[in-house]
């Protein structure tokens, strides 16, 4: 973010996650723009990608009405010769535009925001001291300034340096500061992991110490024990984003992280992952339009970490189905193998661990791929027959790995998700 709130001719100021922006210049020749800048703020906002936006909406009138050197139209606001200009006669006029929103009737200035995040710099350019010549605008403006602190960017922690935590820290270190995103501490259970890699006023050495990071957001990608262990202290100081939700499978984990989270008023995201139209479940359970899901994980013997009974489970064949039954009892013995499978029992809480049958399968022809089929069924209808959707996704992933290369990617963009929805207590799909 820059210090002031600078606007350049046709200059997007600050873009949120994906290059989407969060604010856009009104300084574009309006009778050429396509949509309005009100209604491109607008849209931004309902898109969950404004924090917050002053915007100069019915200005334009005001400026034009005193003939003042800041009206929308003249030469000292528009790109060079390769805009168009508009007309002398015009100057001073307000240009033709579309009309504003039928439910936001147009005053001279408009602020909207939304959450504590939303900020409003209390310096302005020329271009807005020109803009601003209406008394009403500078006493509306001031007052709604003055309660407003400056932009920071969201604090981020990482909770895990394996594949998917290194990944995570290398694009936050990239790319945080152009998204608003600040990384305050990475943490792993072996410390010497991070050596060289990530810088040492970023490693955290005792996790019990990450409130003194001040982070806003926690994100867990090591071990579904961190969880059962930490998953309450975190939610003391910042929102949690669970990357390994087997952990929830346990009862009394998922009750805890409930009431900690309604306690502190911070919210439990858990990453879908790998789980593919994870939405699409969720909503077709809340209309009542689910009667059974089904998840199969195959991959090569090598990419399982089991545990408990089913590490002694041999393998016979090319295709050996590992276990089949209720998530719930899948959870314990494959920890880091059916995260899958338990994001889609959170994505359908009517049927939950114990009805979402999770299908663990070793495959040895699947040496460098994931392979996940998702199965469901809606009650039968009047004829007899059933809704079902059977999709079926390859990821591909290096030899041994638990994670596939495309679920790095998703969960990036969970992250960058759950980092513009609003705080609110409970565990939510991210």
């Amino acid at each position: 973010m820059k210090d002031h709130m600078t606007f350049q001719p046709g200059e997007e100021v600050c873009k949120g996650p994906g290059g989407r922006p969060k604010f856009l210049s009104p300084l574009l020749p309006l009778s050429q723009a396509k949509y309005s800048f009100h209604d491109n703020l607008l849209a931004s906002l309902r898109r969950g990608c404004c924090k917050g936006v002053f915007l100069l909406h019915e200005a334009w009138e005001s400026v034009g009405s005193t003939g003042g050197s800041g009206a929308v139209g003249t030469q000292s606001h528009r790109r060079p010769s390769s805009q168009a200009t508009v007309p002398a006669s015009t100057v001073g006029q307000r240009p033709h535009r579309k009309a504003p929103h039928p439910h936001h009737p147009a005053p001279s200035l408009w602020l909207q925001w939304r959450g504590s995040r939303v900020k409003l710099q209390r310096s302005f350019t020329a271009y807005a001291q020109q803009a601003l010549k209406s008394p009403h605008n500078r006493t509306l403006l001031k007052a709604m300034a003055s309660s407003m602190a400056p932009l920071v960017p969201q604090k981020v922690g990482i909770v895990g340096y394996g594949r998917l935590g290194q990944s995570l820290v290398s694009r936050l270190l990239a790319q945080g500061s152009e998204l608003g995103l600040e990384l305050v501490f990475v943490w792993n259970r072996d410390p010497g992991r991070m050596a060289g890699s990530v810088p040492p006023a970023l490693q955290l050495r005792d996790l019990t110490a990450l409130g003194e990071r001040h982070p806003d957001l926690v994100v867990e990608v090591a071990h579904p024990n961190i969880i059962h262990e930490s998953g309450v202290q975190i939610l003391r100081h910042a929102n949690l984003l669970v990357g390994s939700p087997s952990a929830l499978a346990d009862q009394t984990t998922e009750q805890r992280l409930m009431e900690a989270s309604n306690h502190w008023g911070h919210t439990v995201f858990v990453a879908r992952g790998a789980l593919w139209g994870a939405e699409d479940i969720r909503r077709l359970d809340a209309a009542g339009g689910l009667q059974s899901l089904r998840v199969t994980m195959a991959t090569h013997p090598d990419g399982f970490r089991l545990e408990g009974s089913l590490a002694a489970v041999h393998t016979s064949g090319p295709r050996t189905v590992l276990y089949e039954g209720p998530v719930r009892g899948l959870c314990p013995l494959a920890p880091r193998n059916s995260n899958t499978m338990a994001a889609a029992a959170l994505a359908a809480p009517s049927l939950g661990f114990d009805r979402v049958i999770g299908v663990l399968v070793a495959d040895l022809s699947l040496t460098d791929m994931h392979v996940v089929d998702v199965e469901l069924k809606g009650p039968p209808g009047p004829t007899g027959c059933s809704f079902a959707v059977h999709t079926h996704r390859e990821n591909p992933a290096q030899p041994g790995a638990v994670t596939g290369s495309a679920t790095v990617t998703a969960f990036w963009h969970s992250l960058l998700g759950c980092c513009q929805l609003p705080c609110r207590p409970g565990i939510h799909l991210c």
